[in-house]
C-alpha cells in the first residue's frame, strides 16, 4: 500500500509538475550532498539525482559533475533539460523502482553516466547501484540502461 501511495506522489511531482518541499530537502538530502558528489567523481557519473519522499511531501536534488546543486523544482527542470525527448519514459521506468527504495526507508539516489555504445552515438546510462556506504541507508536502486 504504501509503495502505490508513494508512486503517486512521484508521479504528481515528477511527472506533473507538483510542488516539492524545501524543508524536506533540508532535512533529509542537504547534509549528504558532499557525500553524493563524491560519489559522482569515483563512478565517473555525469549527474547523479536525489529523490525522497516523507509524510507526504516529495523532494529532490541534482549535482552535476561541476558540482552545481540543483534543488526541487530547479533540479526537475535541469533533468528535463538532461532528457528533453525521454524525460517522461524514463521516469515512469524509475519512478516504481524509487518508490520501492522510498517505501523501504531507502533514499533513491540515482547516477547518471554517459558511455559509447556500439554506434557511434552517445548513449545515457541510468546507473543506481547499491553500495556499502558509511552514511547508512542513503542509497538503492539497480542499473538499467535508458536512451
Amino acid at each position: 500500500m504504501r509503495k502505490r501511495k508513494i508512486e503517486k506522489l512521484l508521479r504528481e511531482a515528477l511527472l506533473q509538475g507538483g510542488k516539492m518541499e524545501l524543508a524536506l530537502y533540508e532535512y533529509e538530502l542537504e547534509e549528504h550532498i558532499e557525500y553524493w558528489y563524491e560519489g559522482l567523481k569515483a563512478d565517473h557519473d555525469e549527474f547523479v539525482f536525489v529523490v525522497t519522499e516523507n509524510s507526504g511531501d516529495v523532494a529532490m536534488a541534482l549535482i552535476t559533475k561541476d558540482k552545481t546543486v540543483f534543488i526541487n523544482e530547479d533540479a526537475r527542470k535541469k533533468l528535463l533539460e538532461f532528457w528533453p525527448r525521454t524525460y517522461n519514459a524514463n521516469m515512469k521506468k524509475l519512478i516504481p523502482m524509487m518508490a520501492r527504495d522510498l517505501a523501504n526507508d531507502v533514499i533513491s539516489v540515482n547516477g547518471v553516466q554517459k558511455e559509447i555504445s556500439v554506434n557511434p552515438f552517445w548513449a545515457l546510462i541510468f546507473v543506481s547501484a547499491i553500495k556499502a556506504q558509511s552514511v547508512g541507508s542513503v542509497t538503492g536502486g539497480s542499473r538499467i540502461a535508458l536512451c
